[in-house]
């Protein structure tokens, strides 16, 4: 893992425009533009360590994935959002498990966060896995709390509380 750069448009906009869209939010433009990838890397790079932790996934020096803790706002400023994805062909080797321990960790130090939270879509049971495997906690089921591609879909909520020394 590393920060984002400006410099990674091109790969950014490969990864966004290629990875599987079947449990990830609509918040990522179809297709993903320049424009597209100039707002985020502008966004990510002057908020990195304030508004959240944003980390490209690079394997053999290629990006193949993204993973991102965002704080939340007002009473909730204490409290992020773990978003992530990875091309297909790298599932299933432990990159993205790997990835959710060091990115909480270096969340929780450098955003003082106390609670990490991860929403997930019911069928994706490798993302469940991969939250239990870094202790998150499922809290709850959000019924029919998202709509895609016209098939509603429950949401499982997990956290990730701060380990507060005893």
């Amino acid at each position: 893992m590393r920060k984002w750069s400006l410099a990674d448009k091109e790969e950014l906009k490969e990864l966004c425009n290629a990875v599987d869209r079947t449990y990830l939010s609509d918040r990522l433009p179809n297709p993903y533009t320049d424009d597209d990838a100039n707002w985020w890397l502008n966004r990510v790079t002057k908020s990195e360590g304030i508004d959240g932790t944003f980390r490209a996934m690079v394997v053999d020096g290629k990006i193949v994935g993204s993973i991102s803790i965002e704080r939340n706002a007002d009473i909730y400023r204490l409290d992020g959002e773990l978003g992530y994805m990875l091309l297909k062909d790298y599932w299933n080797r432990g990159l993205m498990s790997q990835a959710v321990g060091q990115v909480c960790e270096i969340a929780i130090k450098e955003l003082g966060l106390n609670r990490i939270m991860a929403k997930v879509f019911h069928p994706n049971l490798a993302s469940q896995r991969i939250l239990l495997k870094n202790g998150f906690t499922q809290e709850s089921v959000m019924r029919n709390a998202v709509i895609k591609d016209g098939v509603f879909y429950d949401i499982l909520l997990y956290s990730l509380l701060k380990k507060i020394p005893i």
